[in-house]
């Protein structure tokens, strides 16, 4: 058992971008793509994140964050929990008892779904089991059991594989990634709370007609709609908010112009990274799709799950997060009962909204709406779980830097990891069997839907061969 989880340990931590590759090549050369076509879809893919990581840490890690940063300390901000960002989470969440089994656990949990066709997606980004670990961890600590956290943590892993195969449709149109799904434990969490929302906005007179997108925007400004120059235009509003000298003094320093810049290259190069993604992924996902048409008649459509990064780049989903990063500062600060200044995970921000923008038909008023309610939501569920989050880091000796509590925005403010631990906490047991029935009934109803899905496709394929004969 050591050695099992020695390995699965090791496999962690060589990072997404290393073991992304690995996945995708094993995985290809079983759905039968050929050990070539597999390995350089896999590199590709791995490229395809290093370059993501690159724009995301490069440009939105050294330029936007400091910029939020420098104006918490310009109008003197002051919170008592320190919001330590998600690598701190992540290790807090693989460094429990929970985390220690996390992967081999995952992988298990998504091979009896697709088996049981209680889901459609072949969930690769096994680096981001980290979310389902961290809830498990909550829910130990809460409950003093870690039996409770490990199937807390499945049931989880559950709700999110139905959340991804549920909105996977829309994730094709909207970010034009066929195959794909994003079982992310952060991202989905916001999606019921979307439809939630959207489906309230379309039955109120006059606001359900509003519609702010990027098409309609482009077309009516031209080349000043183009995501490039409205990052530029954000980015310079941020520098100036952040008190920002309008030129660098000199080579390397931050100016409102190199702010500028670099939000506008932020919203043209993580589409291009996102397209590099995509090109790899394409022959697995095209393999997929005939392995399961050969060997398993009834099982409708196969996707790859992913990263929510892939999703980042949508101009509405930047534009929204470049509205709603700064805004949160105003939101920490004036909200009653807020304990949590954000800082390490502003620019994680946008995480939470790769599935709200397709929910809502990119539509950016909506998107941007739903944004300050999930970020109110937010900060309480933060301030609320800090405690918890504060003990986790204590548990696995984290350096908590001199901090007398922290918390963060991923996956801190998570509602869906808010709810499990909570009925865990005030019901023991009966909270665990109130989210285990809430977890097989939509796995259950995902079934049906499966199924019904499979079969209208292979009707319309018999219709297509009849009529071709």
């Amino acid at each position: 058992m050591d050695a099992v989880i020695g390995f699965f340990s090791a496999v962690s931590n060589m990072g997404v971008s290393v073991v992304m590759p690995i996945v995708i090549t094993i995985l290809g050369c079983a759905l039968g793509a050929g050990f070539g076509k597999s390995l350089r879809a896999g590199l590709m893919v791995g490229v395809g994140f290093i370059g993501l990581n690159l724009v995301i840490n490069s440009l939105l890690g050294t330029t936007l964050s400091p910029a939020v940063q420098q104006m918490i300390e310009r109008f003197g901000l002051s919170l008592s929990v320190i919001d330590v960002g998600w690598p701190a989470a992540a290790a807090i969440a693989m460094g429990s008892t929970v985390g220690i089994i996390i992967i081999p656990l995952g992988l298990i949990v998504n091979i009896v779904m697709l088996l049981t066709n209680t889901t459609q997606t072949v969930d690769v980004d096994i680096w981001d089991y980290w979310h389902f670990a961290f809830t498990g961890a909550l829910v130990a600590i809460v409950c003093d059991n870690i039996v409770l956290g490990v199937i807390a943590a499945v049931l989880n892993m559950i709700i999110v594989m139905v959340l991804g195969d549920y909105t996977a449709p829309e994730v094709e149109k909207s970010l034009k990634m066929p195959g794909v799904s994003l079982p992310h434990g952060f991202t989905a969490a916001y999606a019921p709370i979307a439809m939630l929302f959207n489906w309230i906005f379309d039955h109120i007179p006059g606001v359900k007609d509003i519609d702010i997108n990027m098409d309609v925007i482009q077309k009516r400004f031209g080349v000043f709609g183009e995501p490039i120059l409205i990052g530029s235009v954000i980015g310079l509003v941020i520098g100036l908010l952040a008190g920002y000298p309008f030129i660098p003094a000199a080579s390397g320093d931050m100016s409102v112009l190199t702010l500028a810049v670099s939000l506008g290259g932020v919203l043209v190069l993580i589409p291009k990274m996102a397209a590099l993604l995509m090109e790899g992924l394409l022959p697995i996902s095209d393999a997929g799709g005939k392995f399961v048409q050969k060997h398993f008649k009834n099982r409708g459509k196969i996707y790859i799950g992913l990263d929510s990064a892939v999703g980042v780049g949508h101009p509405v989903t930047m534009a929204i997060s470049f509205v709603l990063v700064p805004f949160a500062i105003l939101l920490a600060v004036i909200l009653p009962g807020n304990k949590v200044m954000p800082f390490a995970d502003l620019a994680v921000i946008p995480w939470m909204f790769v599935l709200i923008t397709p929910t809502v038909k990119e539509n950016g008023f909506r998107g941007i709406i739903t944004g300050i309610i999930v970020l109110t939501i937010g900060f309480y569920i933060a301030t609320d779980l800090s405690p918890l989050i504060t003990t986790a880091a204590q548990n696995v000796q984290f350096d908590m830097g001199g901090a007398s509590a922290i918390s963060s925005i991923c996956d801190g403010a998570n509602p869906l990891t808010w709810v499990i631990v909570r009925l865990n906490g005030y019901l023991g047991f009966i909270g665990t069997a109130i989210v285990a029935v809430i977890a097989g009934g939509m796995a259950f109803w995902n079934r049906a839907r499966i199924l019904k899905e499979a079969k209208a496709m292979h009707e319309a394929e018999a219709a297509t061969e009849a009529a071709a004969k």
